[in-house]
């Protein structure tokens, strides 16, 4: 198990934990939620490249608007459901090993003194919310049974009830098994080298085609790269990206985790729009201020 804490912009972070191969049951198949899983994978790919007409078109148009709303779903929740759930079999082991966990991260983009407090606050906040959701979404699924009397159309709002229920539930007991690591002391803040070329990559060059052509960045031009992020971001006080959603193809090759790459493009691109939203209100804001303003010395004289 190996986790990655990868800053989005200089005041968010993104987790992301390496998928462990489930080991098989005692008849050799994988996991049954695993199995169950992958099926649901497989029909949702079938449904996207479906080219039927009339009466059936609606499974392209439910991969649609799906695939509209997961990008909804906030960022910190699919990277705690990238994690483990956590278990009794699990929390023993924890216990009684207390393995060591590498957490890697651009100790150059983000200081290592901060990392164990990030993770514990992803760990922590978002636990309530999903508990919340997951027991609202679980009783609200039966309540759409209705919908299962249309012909030909599946059950839709009881299929995303149901999916939205087990994703909460992801997170939570992903969020539960972190906080259990980091209880037990087994997280292990890495620096990596390889992270700070990349992130330095991509703030040195436009695009990911003129990153791949470019030459790897040296020491002293990623330090250079760090040593700017920070000056312009008043240490960090600043929210800035780090990252442009082609970085995420980037990371996800060298690290031969190709799951990774969505994972980082839909965070990059709610952060961005967070970003955006954050700056328009405070303009707007200070549009406000300035328009209400009562008319100071000078300006009572221009109006003379």
């Amino acid at each position: 198990m190996r986790v990655f804490l990868l800053p989005i912009s200089t005041r968010r972070a993104l987790i992301y934990c390496e998928r462990v191969k489930p080991q098989p049951t005692a008849d050799g198949k994988p996991p049954i939620l695993d199995r169950i899983t992958q099926r649901v994978s497989k029909t949702w790919a079938e449904w996207e490249k479906s080219e039927e007409k009339g009466i059936h078109a609606w499974k392209k148009t439910v991969t649609r608007y799906g695939n509209a709303a997961f990008k909804r779903i906030p960022y910190e929740e699919w990277g705690l459901k990238s994690i483990p759930p956590i278990s009794k079999k699990r929390t023993a082991a924890i216990e009684k090993a207390k393995p060591k966990i590498e957490v890697l991260f651009p100790g150059l983009f983000l200081k290592e003194h901060k990392v164990l407090d990030i993770l514990r606050v992803l760990a922590s906040e978002r636990q309530p919310l999903h508990r919340r959701r997951m027991i609202w979404s679980a009783v609200g699924a039966p309540l759409t049974l209705p919908f299962a009397l249309i012909p030909i159309i599946p059950n839709i709002p009881g299929f995303y009830l149901l999916f939205r229920a087990w994703s909460h539930y992801r997170a939570l007991y992903g969020a539960q098994h972190l906080q259990e690591l980091l209880d037990q002391d087994c997280a292990v803040p890495t620096s990596s080298s390889t992270l700070d070329e990349l992130y330095a990559a991509g703030l040195m060059n436009p695009s990911r085609q003129g990153t791949r052509n470019a030459p790897v960045p040296t020491v002293d031009e990623v330090q250079r790269v760090a040593d700017l992020v920070n000056r312009q971001t008043n240490n960090g006080t600043e929210d800035v990206m780090l990252l442009q959603g082609w970085n995420g193809k980037l990371i996800a090759e060298k690290f031969e985790l190709p799951e990774m790459e969505v994972e980082v493009e839909r965070a990059v691109e709610q952060v961005e729009k967070g970003i955006k939203s954050k700056t328009e209100l405070l303009e707007e804001k200070q549009e406000i201020e300035a328009a209400t303003r009562p008319p100071g010395p000078v300006d009572s004289k221009k109006q003379q």
